[in-house]
Parts: structure tokens; sequence; C-alpha cells
């Protein structure tokens, strides 16, 4: 595995005072500082991040996560600016007991005519942003921030919910210099302790006992004693994560410690299990009142169903217009979960509800057909790969259908997915198959079939080098949807004007769309163009860019290395086929020779095609991406195939006259 670039041991400590590493040090020399030494180009800088998650009792609550975090940080550019704003996840219990969040000792420092001023934060930098029933955001922005300025704040978390116990993110989209993150655990509460990214820290433990005192009765036997263990981590000198192209979710590679409730053994009580196995945890979710009871309703929907498949007897035909009548019928709230929130007999009535109703209720009215329907739960892209058993590791429910040999998965949140073809943010990794009796399995949620786009251009150049002409575009499966979903409602006139922004220098007219809605057949865009950019007229001679404005002009991938895996989301085909009709009175003097290439094990591959006869330039092009993840263990041959796909993309036709 490869391994992120470490600081260089060059590395300065920027103040004789730094290693106290406390809120108001702040000293002459690390406002002085122009830039941070081991990354020239960082905008800014974590000078430390101090963080210490422990737990306090109290008679009425039981015990709560206390978490405090001290950060420091010098913004050395304009750019960084950003990085004098914090900002907290508040969850808020759906109108229970939410968690408080408190921002203290925030100040901003700046070196004016060589001494140091100080801002403080007041009020009006400090913001609280509901996002829905069950979270809200706690935001401060930091005042009077310059260039060269350090700000500090503080920042105390405390939450009733112990199986919420804070992630610790030691590396951020810039440097940290130093982050240390203390736990201090009592002995009735077992976490499981996984670490994502490719730093390790040093971690030290330690073990003490503590003694709790009820306030109504200060005597030993008013309390209790328990053992508590500190464990502390400490990684120094973590490069900035840069964010890379085709790239999922960076967080996947972000260097964090996650702590997951496993057990809890109060005093004179049995043990209790949190999570176990990915198979337990999936059970415990198909228990639910919230998810195994909601799918055994079906007398909410058993007429409209009845009605919908009267006289349809295919099982395959059965499954697709039960999937269109959810799909249609119903709206999605655009709200995670695995479990129902209002209930689907409510929300079928209601005709809005949150994932977890939408397709739990397509389960239910599939089996009611006879159809082996099931739940798979899943986490999406943006909440990560799951890297351990937890129904916290699960935020989303989808739809299986099984047909002897064959399998489909279904979302009816989205207007424009069909079986098999799913929104983009379902495709991460795996999820788990419920099935009728409870049992469960891992299903692949990643397409293997080649989704695939054909361009159809056939243009006529004149002796001036201006091109005129049509061009036919197909979009299938994959391609199709991610079409409907960018583009579904444009008017044509914005059509145009993304065609003319896209292909710089080309004028579109005639343009059409066909099958925008109808999600079974591709879509088939065409349109007319002038282009006046492709060719270049040189002493006498037209140089001809052979693929005009399709053509690729640089390799997306310039780094050298690769530290991620590529993410192209899904296996895909790009072919373009164009016919190039040269002017009278031309012949050709230089045509480019074809090429093939070829990734090994066929992960990836492109074929360049080129023939010239009487006044008549036929040129197809393939590109073929055979995997949607390819591992950075490849990214030297997929960059390298990109880069001889450039070569040929940009290499030039040459007419001369006769």
């Amino acid at each position: 595995m490869k391994k992120f670039f470490l600081f260089i041991s060059v590395v300065t400590v920027l103040s004789s005072n730094a290693q106290k590493r406390e809120l108001g040090e702040v000293t002459l020399d690390e406002l002085n500082q122009k830039f941070c030494p081991a990354d020239t180009s960082a905008p800014a800088a974590v000078l430390f991040s101090l963080g210490k998650t422990y737990f306090e009792y109290s008679e009425n609550e039981g015990f709560r996560i206390i978490t405090e975090i001290q950060t420091k940080i010098k913004i050395y550019k304009k750019e960084g600016y950003e990085y004098a704003n914090a900002v907290e996840r508040i969850y808020t219990g759906g109108g229970s007991s939410e968690e408080k969040v408190s921002f203290t000792k925030a100040v901003t420092y700046n070196l004016i005519d060589g001494k140091i001023e100080k801002t403080k934060l007041n009020s009006s930098g400090e913001f609280r942003e509901e996002i829905n029933k069950y979270w809200a955001l706690k935001k401060i922005t930091m005042p009077n921030v310059r260039e060269g300025s350090i700000i500090e704040y503080k920042v105390m978390i405390s939450s009733p919910y112990i199986h919420n116990f804070p992630e610790w993110v030691f590396q951020k989209s810039i440097p940290v210099l130093y982050s240390e993150y203390t736990t201090v655990i009592p002995e009735y509460f077992t976490y499981s302790k996984h670490f994502r990214g490719y730093h390790s820290p040093i971690i030290s433990k330690d073990y003490k006992e503590r003694s709790v005192y009820n306030t109504s009765n200060s005597s030993s036997s008013g309390g209790f004693r328990f053992r508590e263990e500190t464990s502390k981590y400490v990684i120094e000198n973590i490069a900035a994560l840069k964010e890379e192209i085709f790239t999922s979710n960076i967080n996947n590679y972000r260097t964090t410690l996650v702590h997951e409730l496993s057990t809890t053994q109060y005093p004179n009580s049995q043990i209790k299990r949190y999570s176990t196995d990915w198979e337990t945890v999936a059970k415990e979710i198909y228990v639910s009142s919230n998810f195994g009871d909601e799918l055994k309703k079906t007398g909410y929907f058993e007429k409209d169903v009845d009605g919908l498949l009267q006289g349809v007897s295919d099982p395959e035909e059965r499954m697709a217009i039960l999937f269109g009548f959810v799909r249609n019928r119903m709206n999605w709230n655009e709200f995670y979960g695995v479990f129902c929130k209002d209930g689907v007999k409510k929300v079928y009535a209601e005709k809005k509800g949150n994932v977890a109703e939408l397709n739990l209720m397509l389960v239910s009215m599939l089996r009611y057909a006879g159809l082996n329907a099931n739940p798979v739960i899943i986490s999406t892209r943006n909440n990560g790969i799951p890297l351990f058993p937890s129904q916290t590791s699960f935020n989303y429910v989808i739809v299986a259908v099984k047909f002897q040999d064959k399998i489909y998965l279904m979302d009816a949140t989205s207007k424009y997915s069909i079986p098999n073809i799913l929104p983009t943010r379902d495709l991460n990794w795996q999820g788990r198959i419920i099935q009728s009796d409870g049992t469960n399995q891992s299903i692949n949620l990643m397409p293997s079939f080649l989704s695939k786009s054909a361009t159809t251009l056939m243009a006529k150049i004149d002796k001036t080098g201006v091109i005129e002409g049509k061009v036919r575009e197909m979009y299938f499966d994959y391609e199709a949807f991610d079409y409907r979903t960018r583009y579904g409602s444009a008017s044509v006139e914005s059509q145009m004007e993304r065609l003319e922004k896209r292909h710089s220098g080309i004028e579109v007219a005639d343009y059409s769309v066909q099958n925008n809605l109808e999600t079974s057949k591709p879509i088939v865009e065409s349109y007319s163009f002038k282009d006046n950019h492709s060719v270049e007229l040189i002493g006498g001679k037209l140089h001809i860019s052979p693929l005009l404005f399709k053509t690729l002009h640089e390799n997306p991938f310039k780094q050298d290395e690769r530290e991620y895996p590529v993410d192209f989301i899904y296996p895909h085909e790009d072919k373009t086929t164009i016919s190039l009709t040269i002017p009278e009175g031309y012949e050709v003097e230089v045509l480019p020779e074809g090429k093939a290439f070829t990734m090994p094990e066929n992960i990836a591959g492109f074929k360049y095609m080129i023939q010239s006869a009487e006044n008549q330039i036929q040129i197809i092009l393939t590109l073929d991406i055979n995997q949607a993840i390819i591992g950075s263990e490849n990214y030297e041959f997929l960059r390298s195939l990109f880069n001889e796909f450039v070569k040929k993309n940009t290499e030039k036709i040459i007419l001369k006259k006769v």
C-alpha cells in the first residue's frame, strides 16, 4: 500500500514556546512566518490540534461524553481564510435531549506595527444553522483575519449519547504540524477502535481508579468507584490531504480515528452488545418496528396494485410496472436513513417520504405481487466505505429482486432510475441484502457492464478552414441516467448554450433531444454546428484537428504518483465516429497513424483508426474503461494510456492543394 508523503525533516518549530502547545501562547516569530516550511504552497497550516474525550456522571442523566478541542491555525494566504471558520455538528435528537456545543477562547492575532494585536470573537461571529429535525450546525467566523494571522479557539461538545463517540480527524486539507487526541473511557464501556488513512499514530495507555459521589450524599457509600483507561494518540507533521480527480469520497483516505460502541456493562447488570458482525447488525435493523414491521403492511396499496397488475403474468413485467408506479407516484423528501419516520401508510397517502419509506414500500408491493423482493441496506458514496459492523455504517435502503440467475437492483427515489440503473450515490462498494427469513448476505453494488455513449459526426471543410456539419450523440444506461439527471428539465436554449460553452469556438443550431423522459430508451441528442477553430491555414495548407471540437487536449491525470484509487463510478465506453469531406482541389498530405493501447488485464484501453479515400476521411476512436475503480497500483499504466490518447487526439491531418 502506498504511503502518503510525510513532511521532510526540515520542518522547524515555529517558536521556542511551540512545545507548550497552549492557547494564548503566540509569538512574533510565529506571526512573522511567511510560509509553511514543509509545504510552501499551503494556504494555511494547523500548528496544533489537541483533543480530549472523557465521561462525566450525574445522578439525573448518568454518563455524558465530553469532548474538548483546542486548535491553533496559521493563515499564510488569502486562499486560507476559509480555515479561520469552524463548524461542529449537533445531534438534536429529534426534539429529545440534544448535544451542546460551545466555543470559547476564540481569538485572532495579527502583527500590527511590530506589536501583537488580539481580536476576540464576539456574538456576531457565532451562528446556528438547522439542517433538519435531527441535526444542526454550530459555526464561528473568526474576526479580522488577514494574511499572516494566527487564529485559535476552544470548543466543548457535551453529548448524552454514549454511542455517538466523536471521530478524531488527524489529517486536514492543509498541513498539520501536531495532532494529539486523548480518550478517557470508564470500564463500563467498550469501544472498538478503527483507523482510516495511511498514517499511524504513536499510542500510549494508562489506567487509573476514579470515584464518583452522589451530590446528595458525599460519603463513600453514596457513590462508586471504577477503572478508567486513558489512551493518547499523537501524529506529527502530517501532509495535507489534497483532492485528486476521479476520487469517490476523499474521507475514505483521510487519517481518522473512529470509535464504535461495542458493549456496555454496568455494575450488577448483564453485558449488552451493540455490534458484533455484519450479519447481526443487518438482522437488528430488520427486526426494528420501523423497518421489518413496515414491510408487513399491505392494506393501504392492495387495491391499486391489483388494478395495475390485472392481466399481467410475466414476473419481470410485473416488477417493471410496480417500480415505475412507486417511482412516478412518490416523491423523495431527500432524507436518508434505514428506518421509516412517518410510516409507509401515511407516506403513501401524502405521496412523499424518506428513502426507507419509498423503497420498503416497493419491496412490500413486489412481495405482494409474488416476487422474490428484499431490501438492501447500503452506505452511500458521501457516507463513505463502512469500516466495521455498525448500524450507523448504513444510511440508505434500496431494493433487490431475484429471478433465478438474475438479480435487479432498484431505487425509487430518482425519477430517472430504472432497474439496475441506480442513482450514482448508491454505487459504493457493497450492501447487505436482507431476506424475508431475516438472513442476510453481502451484495456487490458496483455495475460490471459498460454504459455507452456513441457520437456520429459528419462535416464538410471549406477552403477557408470553416467546418459545418451535424452531430448525433446517443447515451445508454448510466450515461443516459447522468444526462437526464443533469439536463432532464433544461430548455433548448440552455442546451445550446451548454454545448457552445463546452466546445468553445462552435456555433450550435437545430438542437433536438429524444427520449428525455422515456427512461427505458437511450437519449438521442442532435444538432448542427459551425466550427471556426479546428483548422489552421499555414503556408497554403490546411492543418486539421481530426476530432475537431471533440479533441482532448490535456491528460486529466497530471500527478506523477497517485495515492488513492481512480473512481470512474461505472465502467463506460465512449465511441466517436467522424466523417470529414475535404474541400475540392485539396488532397491529404499527412494522415496520422492508427493506434491501439490496452492496460494490463484489459482494465482500460483505446483504439484509434483513421483512413482516407478520395475526398473523405473516416475516423473511429473508442475509449473503454472496463472497471469502475482502478487501484493506485495501476495508476502509472492509466496515466500512460491517457498520454497516448491525448497524443492521438492532438495529431494533425494536413491537406495540400492538388
